[in-house]
């Protein structure tokens, strides 16, 4: 809920490895862009994830639940890491961020990959091949395999169940209706309706629904098996791909290898109420403290973060100076191949100075 004209307050979850120094990189670009542009922003932390296991003994604690149903939007770090990794369960940090999604109902995951031209030489395919790739993917996030019962979990046997109903492919399909509208009026549903029960009624439920409410929208459908390597072969034919849950989390992973690295990529978990604003990387306990953190992803994720919260300059400021910083030939070391890298610290302090730059250039 917004406190009044042009003030939010944001949860700030920084969880585990990276997460914190990310963290604290978006959260330095959004008080840059906010001084900048008008608006003011009150934050508050709170654990999650591992962190919050060690803290209190569980992955979401009802403190963290609480400040974020009360805040206007999440910003997330990252979870998990090898010292939780004998955990089970609910013991595991995972498991906090799915009772995070579904404790507020955010049960659209967006995840756009888009190459920047600074970066399509970076790319581990040909510079040609991913010049030009604008794709957003839109995963459903609170239903299929990783929530479906029953669920068991046995030394010799295990079993997880997959699980849609109409409604929720239905509410999923409308989002991805909406973006395509504002994109290029193109969807591609992904499932595995020539195997599965669940992708059957998947595919049945998206037809209806583009059909009856967007007529004007093509579509495409592809098994999960296909999409994976299209997605690799050509992914410029791409505007926005629809998919369940576990085939949304492993084919945004394998977009995001487009532009060279997870470390570029942000997300946005919405729905019915408080959105979850997030990078795609993981925590990189390997390269904690060592100042190699890449926090464009997270930077990113603020930029979508303030398009939500109805701040469209401001996130505009934030893209312009990432666009910046990577013109001037800047990169972090997961992007740096041969060439000279920067530390997380610089890397933010030069993203800020073009953020204001875009914002004075804007004013006048």
């Amino acid at each position: 809920m917004n406190r009044g004209s042009r003030s939010y307050r944001i949860a700030l979850l920084p969880g585990d490895g990276i997460g914190p120094e990310v963290t604290t990189s978006a959260t330095e670009v959004l008080e840059t862009v906010a001084d900048a542009h008008g608006f003011s922003l009150e934050t508050a932390e709170y654990p999650v994830g591992g962190a919050a296991i060690d803290h209190v003994g569980q992955p979401l604690p009802a403190g963290t639940l609480t400040g974020c149903l009360d805040a206007d939007a999440v910003m997330l770090g990252a979870v998990g890491g090898p010292a939780w990794d004998h955990g089970t369960g609910d013991k595991r940090p995972e498991a906090g961020l799915l009772a995070l999604r579904k404790g507020l109902g955010t049960f659209a995951n967006l995840r756009p990959v888009a190459v920047p031209r600074a970066l399509a030489a970076l790319s581990p395919l040909r510079e040609e091949r991913v010049t030009g790739v604008d794709l957003l993917i839109v995963r459903e996030l609170t239903g299929g395999i990783y929530f479906g019962t029953p669920r068991t979990e046995g030394e010799d046997v295990a079993s997880d169940t997959m699980l849609y109903t109409k409604t929720e492919v239905q509410r999923i399909t409308r989002i991805a209706g909406q973006w395509a509208r504002k994109r290029g009026g193109r969807i591609t549903s992904v499932d595995k309706a020539n195997v599965l029960a669940s992708s059957r009624l998947w595919r049945a439920a998206v037809e209806e629904v583009l059909a009856a409410e967007f007529p004007e929208l093509a579509l495409d459908q592809l098994y999960v098996d296909n999409a994976a390597m299209q997605i690799v072969r050509d992914p410029r034919q791409f505007d926005v791909i629809l998919t369940g849950n576990l085939f949304g989390d492993i084919l945004s992973d394998l977009a995001a290898t487009l532009p060279g690295s997870l470390g570029v990529l942000p997300s946005a978990s919405v729905g019915e109420g408080v959105g979850i604003f997030e990078p795609v990387h993981g925590s990189a306990p390997d390269i904690v403290g060592l100042d190699q953190a890449n926090p464009i992803g997270m930077i990113l994720s603020a930029a979508m973060m303030m398009d939500h919260l109805g701040e469209p300059d401001a996130a505009a400021a934030i893209r312009q100076g990432v666009d910046g910083a990577l013109n001037d030939g800047l990169v972090t070391a997961d992007l740096a191949r041969d060439l000279r890298f920067v530390g997380t610290r610089e890397m933010t302090e030069r993203i800020c100075k073009w953020a204001v730059t875009s914002a004075a250039t804007t004013r006048t």
